[in-house]
Protein backbone atom coordinates (compact mmCIF):
# COMPACT_ATOMS: atom_id res chain seq x y z
CA UNK A 1 0.00 0.00 0.00
CA UNK A 2 1.45 3.38 -0.99
CA UNK A 3 2.15 5.96 1.70
CA UNK A 4 0.08 9.12 1.92
CA UNK A 5 1.74 12.36 0.87
CA UNK A 6 2.03 15.16 3.43
CA UNK A 7 -0.95 16.99 1.91
CA UNK A 8 -3.03 13.81 1.73
CA UNK A 9 -2.33 13.11 5.40
CA UNK A 10 -3.34 16.64 6.40
CA UNK A 11 -6.57 16.29 4.44
CA UNK A 12 -7.32 12.83 5.89
CA UNK A 13 -6.89 14.23 9.41
CA UNK A 14 -9.40 17.03 8.77
CA UNK A 15 -12.27 14.96 7.32
CA UNK A 16 -13.89 12.43 9.63
CA UNK A 17 -14.72 9.24 7.73
CA UNK A 18 -18.46 8.61 7.41
CA UNK A 19 -19.45 11.87 9.07
CA UNK A 20 -22.16 14.01 7.45
CA UNK A 21 -21.33 17.68 7.92
CA UNK A 22 -23.74 20.60 7.88
CA UNK A 23 -23.68 22.62 4.67
CA UNK A 24 -21.97 25.52 6.46
CA UNK A 25 -19.28 23.22 7.87
CA UNK A 26 -18.71 21.66 4.43
CA UNK A 27 -18.38 25.12 2.82
CA UNK A 28 -15.52 25.91 5.21
CA UNK A 29 -13.93 22.47 5.13
CA UNK A 30 -13.74 22.20 1.33
CA UNK A 31 -11.44 25.24 1.30
CA UNK A 32 -9.21 23.70 3.99
CA UNK A 33 -8.71 20.38 2.18
CA UNK A 34 -8.00 21.87 -1.25
CA UNK A 35 -4.26 21.81 -1.93
CA UNK A 36 -4.14 22.65 -5.64
CA UNK A 37 -2.01 25.62 -6.66
CA UNK A 38 -4.68 26.85 -9.09
CA UNK A 39 -8.16 28.21 -8.33
CA UNK A 40 -10.03 24.91 -8.27
CA UNK A 41 -13.67 24.55 -9.25
CA UNK A 42 -16.22 23.61 -6.61
CA UNK A 43 -18.53 20.75 -7.51
CA UNK A 44 -21.69 19.42 -5.93
CA UNK A 45 -23.24 15.97 -6.46
CA UNK A 46 -26.79 15.30 -5.29
CA UNK A 47 -28.15 11.75 -5.44
CA UNK A 48 -31.92 11.73 -5.76
CA UNK A 49 -34.55 9.11 -5.00
CA UNK A 50 -35.95 9.16 -8.53
CA UNK A 51 -35.99 6.86 -11.54
CA UNK A 52 -34.75 9.02 -14.45
CA UNK A 53 -35.94 6.38 -16.93
CA UNK A 54 -39.51 7.46 -16.17
CA UNK A 55 -40.58 10.74 -17.75
CA UNK A 56 -42.62 11.74 -14.68
CA UNK A 57 -39.53 11.47 -12.46
CA UNK A 58 -37.13 13.51 -14.57
CA UNK A 59 -35.50 16.39 -12.68
CA UNK A 60 -34.25 19.22 -14.82
CA UNK A 61 -34.05 22.95 -14.26
CA UNK A 62 -32.08 26.17 -14.07
CA UNK A 63 -30.73 28.15 -11.13
CA UNK A 64 -29.17 31.59 -10.82
CA UNK A 65 -26.30 31.26 -8.36
CA UNK A 66 -26.27 34.36 -6.12
CA UNK A 67 -22.49 34.67 -6.34
CA UNK A 68 -21.95 33.42 -9.90
CA UNK A 69 -19.80 30.47 -10.92
CA UNK A 70 -16.44 32.21 -10.97
CA UNK A 71 -15.96 30.99 -14.52
CA UNK A 72 -15.80 32.95 -17.76
CA UNK A 73 -18.77 31.69 -19.78
CA UNK A 74 -18.52 32.11 -23.56
CA UNK A 75 -21.97 32.85 -24.98
CA UNK A 76 -23.08 32.59 -28.62
CA UNK A 77 -26.36 34.33 -29.43
CA UNK A 78 -27.99 33.13 -32.63
CA UNK A 79 -30.57 35.81 -33.39
CA UNK A 80 -32.13 38.07 -35.99
CA UNK A 81 -30.36 41.34 -36.92
CA UNK A 82 -32.84 43.53 -35.03
CA UNK A 83 -31.72 42.20 -31.61
CA UNK A 84 -28.00 41.76 -32.29
CA UNK A 85 -27.08 45.09 -30.66
CA UNK A 86 -29.01 44.25 -27.47
CA UNK A 87 -27.35 40.82 -27.28
CA UNK A 88 -23.89 42.36 -27.64
CA UNK A 89 -24.66 44.98 -25.00
CA UNK A 90 -25.82 42.23 -22.63
CA UNK A 91 -22.40 40.59 -22.94
CA UNK A 92 -22.69 37.93 -25.67
CA UNK A 93 -19.25 36.95 -26.97
CA UNK A 94 -20.51 36.01 -30.43
CA UNK A 95 -23.66 37.34 -32.14
CA UNK A 96 -25.13 36.46 -35.52
CA UNK A 97 -27.00 33.68 -37.25
CA UNK A 98 -26.27 32.28 -40.71
CA UNK A 99 -22.50 32.70 -40.50
CA UNK A 100 -22.34 30.88 -37.15
CA UNK A 101 -24.71 28.14 -38.30
CA UNK A 102 -22.25 27.47 -41.14
CA UNK A 103 -19.27 27.58 -38.74
CA UNK A 104 -20.96 25.02 -36.46
CA UNK A 105 -21.69 22.78 -39.45
CA UNK A 106 -17.95 22.94 -40.10
CA UNK A 107 -17.21 21.70 -36.59
CA UNK A 108 -16.81 24.94 -34.60
CA UNK A 109 -18.22 24.67 -31.06
CA UNK A 110 -15.86 26.90 -29.08
CA UNK A 111 -18.57 28.23 -26.74
CA UNK A 112 -20.14 27.24 -23.42
CA UNK A 113 -23.77 28.30 -23.98
CA UNK A 114 -25.87 29.00 -27.07
CA UNK A 115 -28.92 31.26 -26.77
CA UNK A 116 -31.43 31.75 -29.55
CA UNK A 117 -34.96 32.82 -30.49
CA UNK A 118 -37.95 30.59 -31.34
CA UNK A 119 -37.99 31.99 -34.89
CA UNK A 120 -34.40 30.82 -35.45
CA UNK A 121 -34.88 27.22 -34.32
CA UNK A 122 -35.72 26.11 -37.86
CA UNK A 123 -32.13 26.76 -38.89
CA UNK A 124 -30.62 25.49 -35.64
CA UNK A 125 -32.56 22.23 -35.50
CA UNK A 126 -30.31 20.75 -38.20
CA UNK A 127 -27.34 21.24 -35.86
CA UNK A 128 -28.69 18.79 -33.27
CA UNK A 129 -26.20 16.03 -34.11
CA UNK A 130 -23.32 18.40 -33.45
CA UNK A 131 -24.66 20.41 -30.52
CA UNK A 132 -26.64 17.69 -28.73
CA UNK A 133 -23.72 15.47 -27.65
CA UNK A 134 -21.86 18.56 -26.40
CA UNK A 135 -24.78 19.80 -24.32
CA UNK A 136 -25.02 22.98 -26.39
CA UNK A 137 -28.42 22.56 -28.05
CA UNK A 138 -30.70 25.47 -27.06
CA UNK A 139 -33.78 24.38 -25.12
CA UNK A 140 -36.82 26.35 -23.91
CA UNK A 141 -36.75 24.45 -20.59
CA UNK A 142 -33.28 25.79 -19.81
CA UNK A 143 -34.18 29.31 -20.90
CA UNK A 144 -31.87 29.29 -23.90
CA UNK A 145 -34.70 29.60 -26.44
CA UNK A 146 -36.42 32.88 -25.68
CA UNK A 147 -37.74 36.08 -27.20
CA UNK A 148 -35.72 38.13 -24.70
CA UNK A 149 -32.22 37.01 -25.68
CA UNK A 150 -30.56 40.01 -24.00
CA UNK A 151 -32.01 39.04 -20.61
CA UNK A 152 -30.98 35.41 -21.13
CA UNK A 153 -27.42 36.41 -22.03
CA UNK A 154 -27.14 38.63 -18.95
CA UNK A 155 -28.42 35.87 -16.64
CA UNK A 156 -25.93 33.32 -18.00
CA UNK A 157 -23.08 35.79 -17.63
CA UNK A 158 -24.12 36.47 -14.03
CA UNK A 159 -24.15 32.80 -13.02
CA UNK A 160 -27.27 31.08 -14.30
CA UNK A 161 -26.68 27.37 -14.90
CA UNK A 162 -28.89 24.51 -16.04
CA UNK A 163 -28.79 20.99 -14.66
CA UNK A 164 -30.30 17.58 -15.32
CA UNK A 165 -30.36 14.33 -13.38
CA UNK A 166 -28.24 11.63 -15.02
CA UNK A 167 -29.05 7.95 -15.61
CA UNK A 168 -27.76 7.07 -12.13
CA UNK A 169 -30.12 9.54 -10.46
CA UNK A 170 -27.37 12.07 -9.68
CA UNK A 171 -27.30 15.79 -10.40
CA UNK A 172 -23.80 17.19 -10.93
CA UNK A 173 -22.93 20.89 -11.12
CA UNK A 174 -20.09 23.34 -10.69
CA UNK A 175 -21.14 26.02 -8.19
CA UNK A 176 -18.10 28.24 -7.80
CA UNK A 177 -14.38 28.42 -7.14
CA UNK A 178 -12.32 27.52 -4.08
CA UNK A 179 -11.27 31.18 -3.85
CA UNK A 180 -14.86 32.04 -2.88
CA UNK A 181 -15.46 32.79 0.80
CA UNK A 182 -17.20 30.05 2.86
CA UNK A 183 -20.28 32.29 2.95
CA UNK A 184 -20.46 32.54 -0.85
CA UNK A 185 -19.91 28.78 -1.25
CA UNK A 186 -22.69 28.14 1.26
CA UNK A 187 -25.10 30.56 -0.44
CA UNK A 188 -24.51 29.06 -3.90
CA UNK A 189 -24.82 25.47 -2.66
CA UNK A 190 -27.97 26.23 -0.67
CA UNK A 191 -29.63 27.96 -3.64
CA UNK A 192 -28.77 25.00 -5.88
CA UNK A 193 -30.07 22.35 -3.47
CA UNK A 194 -33.26 24.23 -2.63
CA UNK A 195 -33.98 24.62 -6.35
CA UNK A 196 -33.70 20.83 -6.70
CA UNK A 197 -36.04 20.37 -3.73
CA UNK A 198 -38.66 22.61 -5.40
CA UNK A 199 -38.48 20.42 -8.51
CA UNK A 200 -39.30 17.19 -6.66
CA UNK A 201 -41.56 15.11 -8.97
CA UNK A 202 -44.94 14.16 -7.54
CA UNK A 203 -44.23 10.57 -8.63
CA UNK A 204 -41.04 10.34 -6.54
CA UNK A 205 -41.60 8.22 -3.43
CA UNK A 206 -39.50 7.73 -0.33
CA UNK A 207 -36.38 9.77 0.46
CA UNK A 208 -35.81 12.43 -2.20
CA UNK A 209 -32.39 13.80 -1.20
CA UNK A 210 -30.44 10.59 -0.69
CA UNK A 211 -26.95 12.08 -0.44
CA UNK A 212 -25.05 15.30 -1.06
CA UNK A 213 -21.31 15.65 -1.56
CA UNK A 214 -19.22 18.79 -2.09
CA UNK A 215 -15.69 18.67 -3.47
CA UNK A 216 -13.15 20.74 -5.33
CA UNK A 217 -10.98 19.74 -8.28
CA UNK A 218 -8.87 16.75 -7.15
CA UNK A 219 -10.10 16.90 -3.53
CA UNK A 220 -11.99 14.20 -1.66
CA UNK A 221 -15.74 14.58 -1.34
CA UNK A 222 -17.30 15.95 1.83
CA UNK A 223 -20.61 14.37 2.84
CA UNK A 224 -23.33 16.89 3.61
CA UNK A 225 -26.30 16.21 5.88
CA UNK A 226 -29.41 16.86 3.72
CA UNK A 227 -31.32 17.94 6.85
CA UNK A 228 -28.99 20.94 7.17
CA UNK A 229 -30.37 22.30 3.91
CA UNK A 230 -34.06 21.43 3.89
Amino acid sequence: MSKLTRNQKLVADKVEAGKAYSLKEAAELVKEITTTKFDASLDIDVRLGVDPRKANQMVRGVVSLPNGTGKVTRVLCLCTPDVEAAAKEAGADYVGLDEYVEKIKGGWTDVDVIITMPSCMGKIGALGRILGPRGLMPNPKSGTVTMDVAKAVKEVKQGKIDFKVDKAGIVHASIGKVSFSPEKIYENAKEFIQTIIKLKPAAAKGTYLKSIFISSTMSMGIKVDPKSVE
